[in-house]
């Protein structure tokens, strides 16, 4: 199913490609946005995982470099009879995580320094739970593409604003009203799939994370805090790689930006583990390790 969902998201993210090339530019600039969107899809594809990385300059850690977390990541995917993933941490940013790769065998688990210093020890195992939960869904792939996707739209959009009118008329490319159209809607485009893919695999990564660890409450915990945080010192993100994120870093969660949110409500994603403890999937209220 979830390849399904990936050849559907990977063919509407290249139509409206299409759709923007061929308002700017006619026939040739419609054929300029396929072949971008072929070599985007393919690189995305086969090195989704290092072009994220490299953007945040994460660094991949090892035992020797970060003990206690590949620990915990080296336990908890046991737990879940996942692949031991890669680790990595990104220097210098507010508490946050995500997944990456294109499957289990090539994951790779990636946490911020700052979630290292905020989060208990099992707050920190309900985060790498969680995102365990995504490798273990299969959603890394298909999230880590729109990702990819939402950023080239966004900048063929924003190339629009500084290559107007397009071709002439026989081009099909001329018409100024289609073509900032084009320049307004397909970042909000970008957006609705960036949302339709983030926000119902966010409660399935949680409920994963709880039966993983046993503590949903842990992760609730480690929600609240990151929740918090997100909204009091927003951290400043590529937007396309938000939905990526366990919670997303860019705040916004009232007004205008409610509407847009890429990830659900997070008092509904802890009112759903508060409710998974209390159905007889957790061992009860985290204890915190020492």
């Amino acid at each position: 199913m979830n390849a399904l969902k990936t050849f559907v998201l990977l063919g509407a993210m290249s139509m409206l490609l299409v759709l923007i090339g061929g308002a700017m530019g006619g026939q040739q600039g419609a054929l300029i946005a396929l072949g971008f969107s072929v070599v985007m899809n393919a690189g995305s594809y086969w090195f989704s995982d290092r072009i994220v990385l490299r953007a945040y300059k994460a660094r991949i850690v090892t035992d020797s470099d970060a003990p206690q977390l590949v620990a915990i990541v080296r336990r908890l995917a046991r737990q879940a009879g996942l692949p031991m993933p890669r680790v990595a941490v990104l220097p210098g940013m507010g508490p946050n995580a995500f997944a990456t790769g294109r499957n289990p065998d090539n994951a790779v688990v990636a946490v911020t320094e700052g979630l290292l210093q905020m989060m208990t020890p099992d707050e920190l195992e309900g985060v790498v739970a969680h995102e365990l939960g995504h490798v273990k869904n299969r959603d890394i792939l298909i999230s880590t593409l729109a990702a990819a996707m939402v950023g080239a739209i966004t900048m063929v959009a924003r190339w629009g604003m500084f290559f107007g009118g397009g071709r002439d008329r026989n081009g099909g490319g001329g018409n100024i009203i289609v073509m900032l159209v084009m320049m307004v809607s397909a970042p909000l485009a970008a957006v609705l799939i960036q949302m339709a893919v983030s926000r119902s695999r966010e409660f399935g990564a949680d409920q994963a994370a709880g039966e993983i660890t046993g503590k949903p409450l842990a992760l609730a915990s480690a929600l609240r805090k990151l929740e918090s945080f997100a909204q009091q010192r927003p951290t400043d993100v590529n937007p396309a790689t938000s939905h990526m994120f366990i919670v997303n870093p860019l705040g916004g969660s009232g007004g205008v930006g409610k509407l847009f949110r890429t990830h659900p409500v997070t008092a509904e994603r802890v009112a759903r583990l508060e409710a998974q403890a209390r159905g007889g999937h957790a061992t009860g209220p985290a204890t915190l390790s020492a």
